[in-house]
């Protein structure tokens, strides 16, 4: 009798064993920013709060600053499941899940409070579960700041301003039709090009974030930057689907949980970086200006908007939507 207890003991023991081994998960996540960068400081935090919620059952891996491939591969290996988490920027995820596409609509977005806002609301539960769809769970929102116009001639107040200027943009449809709209004239590059082009005036001016445009030196060849704000293009923690879908909901409020608290760190350090960037180009001599008067830009869209309802007739009140959004 005491063999058999002692017998059942050890099989309970070495079922609880293969139980935790099971359900024990060894994560791997891509993030494209550098070292002390707030996004890789929140995703560290991530990985430290997802062991610590889920009592060890969840690890998670962080390989940063692209060492496991370019965002686009790093895009498809979430949704293959090759990768279970990725610090994604939504505009590469826009063709894929067309609900997502909606952030890239130039002025959207009245400001990043706005955008925070309709993120945490209806919007942006129709942006998460067309990308869910797609196989890219969205746990939490990243603040990627806004983006406004640079160039080394002159401040931009007005649509006027833009006229006959080349202005480097990203390769979407959406951004070129924006500089088109305003009369300029798009130039599509690959990031990396764009401080020589603006340097030997292949383009007159660009559009970036403030610390993109302060720690790639574009300010030393481009000294306006005319806050137009026109983008503001979130970013997220995205799991794969169907790993999400596989969790208890215990570990599914877990990971959630984990991923929003590192959310909320990344926005404060994001807020600290800006300030920096814009102090250290103010510093340097650069030439700021507000725009006072968006509506003039915000106007000029209207083309812009009707060719997206055109492809995308279904999205039209989820836009209404978001403009609606206090």
């Amino acid at each position: 009798m005491f063999h058999t207890f002692t017998k059942s003991l050890v099989g309970a023991a070495a079922l609880a064993i293969l139980g935790t081994a099971a359900t024990a998960a060894d994560w791997r996540g891509w993030n494209i920013h550098v070292d002390g960068y707030p996004n890789t400081v929140a995703m560290d935090k991530f990985a430290e709060l997802l062991a610590e919620k889920t009592g060890g059952e969840i690890t998670l891996q962080m390989f940063h600053g692209g060492t496991l491939g370019s965002q686009p591969d790093a895009v498809e290996q979430v949704r293959l499941g090759g990768l279970e988490i990725g610090n994604f920027n939504l505009g590469p995820i826009g063709p894929i899940a067309a609900e997502a596409n909606v952030v890239s609509l130039p002025f959207i977005f009245k400001d990043v409070p706005h955008m925070f806002r309709v993120l945490d609301g209806e919007g942006g539960a129709a942006i998460a579960a067309g990308m869910a769809a797609k196989g890219l769970y969205p746990l939490a929102w990243y603040d990627a700041g806004a983006r406004s116009f640079y160039n080394g001639d002159k401040a931009i107040n007005t649509p006027a301003d833009v006229e006959g200027m080349k202005v480097r943009v990203m390769n979407n449809d959406l951004f070129t039709g924006m500089i088109a709209e305003l009369g300029g004239n798009p130039s599509p590059m690959a990031f990396a090009e764009v401080y020589q082009a603006l340097k030997t005036g292949v383009v007159d001016g660009a559009e970036n974030n403030w610390p993109s445009y302060e720690s790639t030196g574009h300010f030393e060849v481009a000294g306006y930057y005319s806050l137009s704000q026109h983008l503001i293009i979130p970013e997220c923690i995205c799991i794969n689907t169907d790993t999400y879908n596989a969790l208890s909901p215990e570990m599914q409020a877990a990971v959630t949980e984990a991923a929003q608290e590192s959310a909320l760190l990344q926005r404060e350090l994001w807020t600290a970086r800006e300030a920096t960037s814009r102090k250290a180009v103010e510093d340097a001599g650069v030439v700021v200006n507000e725009v006072a008067d968006k509506a003039p830009f915000q106007s000029a869209m209207a083309p812009v908007y009707e060719a997206y309802f055109e492809t995308n007739p279904a999205l039209r009140p989820l836009v209404e939507l978001i403009q609606a959004t206090d």
